[in-house]
């Protein structure tokens, strides 16, 4: 959940040139591409893997909890990824860069990271464990949940904030020395830990309890039917089997530091903090200000039928994300090449294509998808979907995109960016909560990211410009949501037509990318 980039192609007029590369440029690019696609699905697989199980937790919570305590859920997490960026404090991508930079002392890099990272957990702790009291009485929502249950949320989430911190930079030098196997299998197991503890609370205890087997009376003695503290109970065990399959990678952490070293990562990094907290704000705050700006007796369950519907779109979320995962160390390992630009435009060609075939299949399919919320008291909100999906195409555009301000030492603009997204998000859902409750933060969530995918490509353009073939990108954009209208608003959801559309659409794609689909795929 929670990052920021020049070589000047002087003659962006010469379109022949961008359209028709000779054979020497294209084939490197074509061959750096198919290396990046490869990396990108290893840790896709993972990602994806980790996400759509994690995913199936939602028919089980939505199940098991009614919309006013799935909105406590929400609410908590939202917090917890504010948080995660503040503690991360961007040294995740501050690493990458610096092991490009300083190539000759990795270990030093690798040690200034993690000890900038300690350091910031140490002080959150010294702000946050002696006032666990005042904070969950600022934090808490609803109107049935006590404060001292508040208190306990608030400790798990103490204690899972600090260990995924110290978790981040031994994850990075995973993806940075391509262990991308090692980096799936923990994330993986990360999961089916925190996923096997949610149903051993949820549903095997209670039927255990229920047929009276042995350890029934031990059972009685604590377990809370339907506490959602469980949840976060199982998360910090995830968080602490993470940690110790992490060890091997943590004990390589030295005590040589370069203070002059540390102080460049802190100027290049706190921009970069600054971005991914407003991307954060982006994608979390719209929850919480729907528990402070609605009347309190509705607020936590508008909460909890937004937060269980926006789960749908977080299927493109995952692709986004893995695309992430492999961009960030491929973009900048790949920086000094020759033909890097047209590299980064061939993949924007690609990803741009399928993240609308991603847009539009899901809503195309969204009368399957709901079934991933059991409870049709959630179903209200599903025409959140759309809007939401699309902000996560063009947050995708936009993390392609911003490979310009990182690469260039520029992530000033990373800041400015983002921060003028959070502003629109806060400013919509202020004005617009109150008389359109979460639809407001659905649109808030597509616009706040619609602008700043285009401020980051007029930015770059004029400070490192990359030859994306604009007209074709932005076709492809406008046909899907097109489709998408159709398709939702004009035949109401209808899956025949919303896949025949789909059909339509793929076939389309395949016609205009037929040359180099096939000049990527067979063997250079």
């Amino acid at each position: 959940m929670i990052s920021d980039f020049g070589i000047g192609i002087s003659d962006l007029s010469n379109h022949s040139e961008i359209e028709h590369p000779k054979s020497e440029i294209k084939h490197p690019s074509l061959s750096t591409a198919k290396k990046f696609a490869g990396q990108t699905a290893v840790y896709g697989v993972s990602t994806i893997a980790g996400r759509v199980l994690n995913f199936f937790l939602t028919p089980v919570y939505t199940r098991a909890y009614p919309p006013g305590v799935y909105g406590i859920l929400t609410t908590m997490f939202s917090w917890a990824s504010i948080l995660n960026a503040v503690m991360a404090f961007g040294m995740e991508t501050t690493f990458f860069r610096y092991l490009s930079k300083y190539s000759d002392d990795k270990k030093v890099v690798y040690n200034n990271a993690f000890a900038f990272v300690f350091a910031i957990t140490v002080i959150f702790l010294l702000l946050t464990l002696p006032f666990t009291g005042h904070i969950a009485n600022f934090m808490r929502v609803g109107e049935d949940t006590t404060h001292s249950d508040f208190v306990k949320y608030i400790d798990y989430f103490i204690a899972i904030l600090v260990i995924d911190a110290w978790c981040v930079i031994p994850f990075a030098r995973l993806r940075a020395e391509e262990r991308a196997g090692r980096y799936s299998i923990v994330k993986l197991i990360n999961i089916f830990v925190f996923m096997g503890l949610n149903l051993i609370f949820i549903w095997v205890i209670p039927f255990w309890m229920r047929h009276q087997w042995v350890g029934t009376e031990w059972m009685s003695h604590w377990y809370v039917k339907g506490w959602v503290g469980y949840v976060f109970v199982s998360n910090v065990i995830s968080s602490v089997v993470t940690f110790v399959l992490l060890l091997p990678e943590l004990l390589r952490i030295g005590f040589v530091f370069d203070r002059k070293m540390l102080s460049e990562m802190f100027v290049y990094s706190w921009p970069v903090l600054i971005a991914n907290l407003s991307f954060i704000i982006n994608e979390n705050l719209d929850k919480l200000l729907l528990g402070k700006l609605l009347p309190q007796q509705i607020s936590v369950h508008e909460v909890g039928v937004y937060g269980a519907c926006a789960k749908i779109s977080l299927f493109l979320s995952i692709f986004v994300q893995a695309f992430r995962l492999g961009a960030e160390p491929f973009f900048f390992s790949h920086a000094k090449n020759k033909n890097s630009g047209q590299t980064y435009a061939r993949i924007m060609d690609y990803f741009v294509i399928l993240v609308c075939l991603i847009f539009i299949g899901l809503i195309a399919n969204i009368e399957i998808l709901k079934y991933f919320i059991p409870n049709k008291h959630y179903w209200i909100g599903l025409p959140v979907v759309p809007p939401l999906v699309f902000g996560y195409v063009s947050l995708g555009i936009y993390m392609n995109l911003s490979v310009w301000y990182k690469l260039s030492d520029q992530t000033k603009y990373g800041l400015y960016i983002s921060g003028i997204g959070a502003i629109l998000t806060i400013v919509i859902n202020v004005a617009f909560i109150p008389a359109f409750s979460y639809m407001a933060s659905a649109w808030a969530s597509l616009i706040a990211y619609t602008v700043m995918m285009i401020l980051s490509y007029i930015w770059g353009q004029k400070n490192y410009p990359i030859p994306y073939r604009l007209k074709k990108n932005v076709a492809y954009i406008i046909s899907s949501i097109l489709i998408v209208f159709v398709s939702f608003y004009i035949f109401r959801h209808n899956i025949f037509v919303g896949n025949a559309l789909l059909l339509l659409y793929i076939a389309a794609a395949y016609y205009f990318e037929r040359k180099d689909l096939k000049a990527i795929l067979s063997r250079q």
